[in-house]
């Protein structure tokens, strides 16, 4: 009996996207995984440290809803991969979760490299070479920096930072990378405030950072710089009643209990208003420059500073790849997943979301096109 031997795939990056996608490509195929670093590497720093896998939301529209990039190209690929079938795929290899009360799932270990073990000891089947890949040839022949290896598909999977040239050469068109969910820089000094939040944003020695700053810089991240924002810290008050109601106490005291005392204060030297004056002393047009301020927070953002989850806005085109299987519209046999296309999300899960998605997708287009 003659043993038919298995087709070959390359999968080019070992983080979460190419490993979930060796993982059910791994008892079909002959997989090897390429990549310079240690598999998985990427993932310890994730979630804090905790490792944030998805996020509670099963509706898969509303999934895809919180990517700036890429949300209707989504539809299809969580439809047949969404957060129940990655907390499946999870609790089949071992690591059980807990949802938070912001919907965030983690691993009940709290710990990015207890789950970076499991998965690794999920690939019992798969081969990992730590050469870095310089080229595709056609055929294809994947040539590294020590060798050349033969395949029948190609994956890449390289995340959002590097082989934007390898993808060049395949003709490839690539949206130029920014970063996303970072801080911000802003042209006012703000390091009097360093340190203090309010509203999920947290001043800094260089701007802004916090939640909602990420969250800014991602549906943002393609505008040019400078461009200001414009924040509300205090809603609807009625200051002229509560003046009136505090006429004793110092205004800065007394905005003290709707904002930081710390941000109170720099506001009102800003509108050259002495902190420590009553709050009887206050007339109406000093009372709406103050309201004003506050509710209308201006700051000039200049660039973007390294903090935060530092996702990249950017990658390969999604008008050059099929949405239903995530091949290559150029190249066949060529296929992408993860953050090396054009998709980022928010914070809470999503962009790993991403990857276990994109990964489970192109392993069963491979599988499919077996019969199986």
């Amino acid at each position: 009996m003659v043993q038919e031997l298995k087709s070959k795939v390359a999968i080019i990056g070992g983080g979460p996207a190419g490993c979930i996608c060796a993982y059910f490509l791994q008892n079909n195929f002959d997989v090897v995984v390429f990549d310079k670093k240690s598999p998985l590497k990427t993932l310890l720093p994730t979630g804090g440290g905790r490792c944030n896998l998805c996020h509670g939301e099963y509706d898969f529209r509303e999934l895809a809803s919180n990517y700036p990039r890429g949300e209707k190209f989504l539809y299809s690929i969580f439809s047949k991969f969404g957060t129940a079938d990655t907390l499946d795929f999870f609790e089949t290899i071992g690591v059980k979760t807990y949802m938070q009360d912001d919907m965030r799932f983690f691993p009940i270990s709290n710990s990015a490299s207890d789950v970076r073990e499991k998965i690794l000891n999920s690939l019992k089947k798969v081969k990992f070479i730590k050469e870095e890949v310089l080229r595709i040839n056609e055929g294809f022949s994947v040539v590294t920096n020590m060798g050349a290896y033969d395949a029948d598909y190609v994956v890449i999977a390289t995340g959002g930072h590097a082989s934007y040239d390898l993808i060049k050469m395949l003709g490839h068109k690539i949206i130029e990378p920014k970063p996303a969910l970072v801080g911000l820089k802003t042209a006012e000094d703000f390091s009097s405030l360093s340190g203090v939040s309010i509203n999920d944003i947290l001043f800094t020695h260089k701007g802004i950072s916090g939640p909602e700053v990420y969250k800014i810089s991602s549906l943002r991240a393609r505008d040019k710089f400078p461009y200001k924002l414009t924040f509300d810290f205090v809603g609807e008050i009625d200051l002229q009643s509560e003046l009136n109601s505090n006429p004793h106490k110092s205004i800065k005291n007394l905005l003290g209990e709707y904002v930081p005392k710390s941000l109170a204060e720099f506001c009102l030297k800003k509108l050259g208003v002495n902190p420590d004056i009553k709050c009887h002393e206050i007339n109406g047009k000093t009372r709406d420059k103050i309201l004003d301020k506050l509710r209308n927070f201006e700051s000039t953002i200049v660039g973007t500073a390294p903090d935060g989850e530092v996702v990249t806005s950017g990658g390969v085109d999604l008008k050059e790849i099929n949405p239903k299987t995530l091949e290559s519209k150029l190249v066949p046999r060529i296929y992408f997943c993860g953050e090396v296309m054009d998709i980022d999300g928010f914070c809470g899960g999503f962009n790993l979301q991403n990857c276990w998605s994109t990964g489970f997708v192109v392993a069963q287009s491979l599988n499919l096109s077996l019969g199986l």
